[in-house]
């Protein structure tokens, strides 16, 4: 999963010109685990390189350079307790927090948990070397919640050294502080940064403070091996504004009064470490090993009424959350012939656990005219539970013909919950209980390449989805113990592409169905405690189109469009009916952009962006409108000697367009919609010392 390579270019750029050529330098992707170029890679993929994402950007979130992917639909809501909205071909659109569906992985290290949780707040975007962003079949080689994969890399040290220092300021009282030391020398290279970020949030009751700190360190232990040691620690305060109503929503989008009331907040302190070591056996064979270890704290104060909090199986307003997980996988490559052609050989076994130590108090104290709220109150939920995935896998691609590879994987997941109820009550029974799901998840493709500059493939993948831990915890109706009647989700993904090396850019298109059994929605809220069950068959058509290149030597270009329809086939609990659209995924989506980004000098660029309506239930009877927004940014690069020095402006939502930036897809209350801010403006300033 880690690059082998430097980081490649996002933005496609024109090779020296030979006689009728129009070849881009390979651009090496390692999802897929074989490191190949883009061009050779039998998946819809796109790598982008983290200067561009820093380019004119706060380089605050995620969301600001993968804007830009086709089939990701990721949200910034504003609201830091409750990380980015991020889903991959519909994949992911039910999360009401962090990420669901789609699994992200920080330099090899899941920053996905092994029941399918995951979260953005450790990634750092001061010392991203490339991101790849996964769709489709092959992403069912990363097992359990893989409907998307997004893998972010850290740079690599490289020389001369150098320490650079940047700050952003801008609407809403939002400020970034980065200082980074990046260098190599024989045998080490390395990279530090540390980033402070503080907003009053664009939303009453949104404020955030994160500090972050991300070390990456290299060791070329000899000439056949390496091995290369990462560190990251994150401490967030982020105040949850919550989401609104339609009517609140059109009145006063910057309210936030039911937050305000129950002083709604989140504290998040994660710290991991890892160690991956390479080794080439030989000239055929090579051998990675990657091992990591964290532990994650989290404490929330939810909006809960002291009246529903008097049910016996109520288990408060008060989330505190210890969490200790590590893992580890280990991969043999091999690179041999079968009938003269070249075949390439990687099997691996790879191992996650979580442990969680789970408490939930009451967010109130006192009665009546004394009752203090967003505080922390009575114990009402005290569990210990533990998940962890055994997967092994093996995978092969074959070079069958000069133009004809054929590549095929397999990987046998086993996800194992065990729960231990420590809280047992009156009216609140043991809910200890286990649970395990195994599935086989097989992965082919064939390409087809008549020449270097084109390439097509087909490709199929089966993939499968657990419920979480939340999910899972209660039974429909209240009987006591875990939900061993949820099944995991299953899914039949298909995909056809195209890619093509145009006129010095890449084009990529895709078109792509899957089809789920066992979709996993909620089944209904009583006592505090919500549930969840299968809703039957749902289906996901659609296309993808991306184009990236390069004009007039500097001038930079890139377009993006996604076609998704998603719908339940059918008729399910709730409100659910053959035919409505799946919640949370929008129909249709658009970016494009221009950019004049030569290395020195003035730098300037224009974005825009538009998504359509977008259903807020499963009953189709609310929605968020679709929207379109622009952004500009103006910039100067000088270089002075050792020195160099860039400053920026930025301006975001250019014609204060009124929208929704994310929505709670089914939130019981109905406050569905989380408001984008309006006009933003900001600037920000760099140096670079190299030595």
């Amino acid at each position: 999963m880690l690059a082998s390579t430097p980081a490649a270019a996002a933005w496609a750029q024109p090779a020296a010109p030979g006689p009728g050529s129009a070849e881009l330098p390979a651009v090496v992707v390692t999802g897929t685990r074989l490191g190949s170029p883009v061009m050779q890679t039998p998946a819809s993929v796109d790598v982008i390189e983290g200067a561009q994402m820093r380019r004119g950007q706060p380089g605050i979130n995620l969301s600001e350079g993968l804007a830009g992917v086709p089939g990701l639909q990721i949200q910034n809501r504003q609201n830091y307790a409750q990380d980015l909205q991020i889903s991959s071909r519909g994949f992911g659109a039910r999360a009401s927090f962090g990420v669901r569906g789609v699994r992200l992985y920080v330099d090899g290290i899941p920053a996905t948990m092994p029941d399918g949780q995951g979260q953005t707040s450790n990634i750092d975007i001061g010392s991203i070397g490339q991101v790849e962003v996964l769709r489709g079949p092959f992403s069912a080689l990363y097992g359990n919640s893989s409907g998307g994969v997004i893998l972010v890399n850290t740079e690599d040290g490289v020389e001369p050294p150098s320490l650079s220092a940047s700050g952003w300021g801008g609407s809403y009282a939002t400020w970034r502080y980065g200082l980074r030391a990046n260098g190599a020398s024989g045998g080490l290279d390395y990279v530090l940064d540390l980033t402070r970020f503080t907003t009053d949030g664009y939303r009453d009751h949104s404020a955030a403070r994160k500090n972050l700190g991300n070390a990456k360190l290299g060791l070329q232990l000899d000439d056949a091996s390496r091995l290369t040691l990462v560190a990251n620690s994150v401490d967030l305060k982020a105040q949850d504004p919550l989401g609104l109503t339609y009517r609140q929503f059109q009145d006063d989008p910057r309210a936030a009064p039911l937050a305000e009331l129950y002083d709604t907040r989140k504290s998040v302190r994660q710290t991991q470490g890892g160690a991956v070591y390479e080794r080439a056996i030989d000239g055929r064979n090579s051998l990675r090993l990657m091992v990591y270890y964290g532990q994650r704290d989290t404490t929330q104060y939810q909006s809960i009424p002291p009246a529903a909090q008097m049910a016996p199986s109520q288990a408060g307003g008060v989330i505190d959350l210890k969490r200790r997980y590590g893992g580890a996988d280990l991969r043999w490559t091999s690179d041999v012939s079968l009938a003269g052609r070249p075949l390439t050989l990687i099997g691996g076994f790879s191992y996650d656990t979580l442990s969680e130590d789970r408490k939930g108090y009451q967010n109130h104290t006192g009665d009546g005219a004394n009752r203090q709220l967003g505080v922390r109150g009575a114990l009402r939920r005290d569990e210990t539970n533990t998940v962890y995935n055994a997967d092994p896998y093996v995978q092969a691609s074959w070079q069958f013909a000069e133009r004809w590879t054929l590549d095929a994987g397999l990987r046998y997941s086993t996800v194992k919950f065990d729960s231990d109820d420590r809280y047992v009550a009156l009216g609140n029974a043991d809910d200890s209980g286990a649970a395990r799901y195994r599935k086989a998840l097989p992965v082919a493709a064939l390409r087809y390449a008549p020449d270097p500059a084109l390439s097509l493939y087909a490709s199929y993948g089966r993939g499968f989805e657990t419920p979480t831990l939340n999910e899972l915890s209660y039974r429909p109706g209240g009987a006591p113990g875990l939900n061993f009647g949820l099944a995991p989700a299953v899914s039949d993904n298909l995909e056809a592409g195209v890619k093509a090396q145009l006129a010095g850019g890449l084009l990529t298109a895709a078109v792509f169905h899957t089809g789920t059994d066992d979709e996993i929605v909620a089944a209904g809220s009583a006592g505090g405690r919500t549930s969840y069950q299968n809703a039957g068959r749902t289906r996901r058509d659609g296309v993808e189109l991306g184009w990236s290149g390069e004009f007039a030597r500097h001038g930079r270009t890139r377009f993006a469009y996604t076609w998704l329809d998603a719908r339940y086939v059918d008729d399910g609990p709730g409100a659910i009916r053959a035919g409505n659209r799946i919640p949370g995924i929008a129909r249709q989506a658009a970016y494009a952009s221009l950019a004049w980004a030569p290395p020195e000098g003035w730098q300037a660029s224009v974005e825009a962006r538009l998504l359509s309506q977008v259903y807020v239930d499963d009953a189709n009877d609310g929605d968020a409108p679709g929207y379109f927004v622009a952004a500009l940014s103006l910039g100067y690069v000088k270089k002075l000697g050792p020195w160099e020095l860039n400053a920026y402006a930025r301006v975001d939502n250019l014609f204060d367009r009124r929208y929704a930036g994310s929505v709670i897809v089914n939130e019981v209350n109905g406050r569905y919609y989380e408001p984008a801010a309006g006009r933003s403006l900001g600037a920000g300033v760099g140096a670079t010392y190299r030595y």
